[in-house]
């Protein structure tokens, strides 16, 4: 549930799961790099379990120029990077983030050293925590289980790794800051001469962790997202995305394609299991 007035937007959360602070958590941490050029997000004023206030990002349409200020925005929030993949945002020690009858795990710090490449800490504490959930509720096969596995296998085997963006690698941080949940709803843009107005867009309700910067894109790209082409172009030019990136768009879909299959039922499982086939 949600209200609203001219300058601030509040959140609640009825799920006994939930734990808003994590949200906010992750819209100060990846705010923290506003300063260096980093995409605006959305100042938390109050936050507790089941209720977030936050600034209200006042909407404009999308353009070209504001995309190509975002995907340069984006490029610089990535660059403030992380400690290891799966972190949660500093300032929160929840144990991940609860949507329904879902939580996306973070990796806490004691399992730090199982999630030294992306791939690892993908495979386990986000694809096959899916993968069990979708078989228990008999929307997989068994065919299908093998499938899913195989990929996570190859995954934790480091067969999709990659560098991560120029402005990461220059950082010396091990892995991206990200927002975790970056589909374009989530990516507001931003009225003219707002405070959002200088980067183009704004974030709101992240799932942030450490993680790799081409998740964040490919995201972006699952449900469709205006001009995309510009911000993608615009975020190289800032900090280049490693050689076959585009080749790996799909691997970095697989995550969010199965929680909605946890989310959603059977509707998204041919779609997780056609990426599955092509990374297999």
């Amino acid at each position: 549930m949600v209200a609203e007035d001219d300058e601030m937007f509040e959140k609640r959360d009825g799920n006994p799961r939930a734990d808003l602070t994590g949200e906010a958590a992750g819209l100060r941490w990846l705010g923290e790099s506003e300063p260096d050029g980093g995409i605006v997000c959305a100042r938390v004023s109050e936050a507790s379990a089941h209720r977030l206030v936050e600034e209200r990002i006042l909407e404009g349409s999308p353009t070209r120029e504001k995309a190509r200020l975002a995907g340069a925005a984006l490029a610089r929030i990535h660059a403030a990077g992380a400690e290891w993949y799966g972190c949660p945002p500093s300032g929160w020690h929840g144990d991940g983030y609860a949507i329904a009858n879902s939580v996306t795990s973070v990796v806490p710090e004691e399992s730090s050293g199982e999630a030294m490449t992306w791939g690892a800490a993908c495979a386990r504490w986000r694809v096959m925590p899916h993968v069990r959930t979708i078989r228990n509720a008999g929307l997989l096969d068994a065919q299908g289980v093998r499938l899913l596995t195989h990929v996570a296998d190859r995954m934790a085997a480091g067969d999709f790794d990659s560098p991560e963006p120029g402005l990461v690698q220059k950082s010396g941080r091990r892995c991206s800051r990200i927002h975790g949940d970056l589909w374009a709803g989530n990516l507001l843009w931003a009225a003219d001469g707002t405070r959002a107005a200088a980067t183009g867009a704004a974030l709101i309700d992240p799932m942030a962790s450490g993680g790799h910067a081409e998740t964040d894109l490919a995201m972006l790209a699952l449900f469709g997202c205006a001009y995309l082409d510009d911000l993608v172009a615009a975020y190289n030019e800032v900090s280049p995305l490693a050689e076959g990136w585009r080749e790996r768009v799909g691997i970095h879909q697989l995550v969010p394609v199965l929680l909605h299959c946890v989310l959603f039922g059977e509707s998204y499982v041919d779609l997780a299991l056609g990426i599955a086939r092509r990374y297999a």
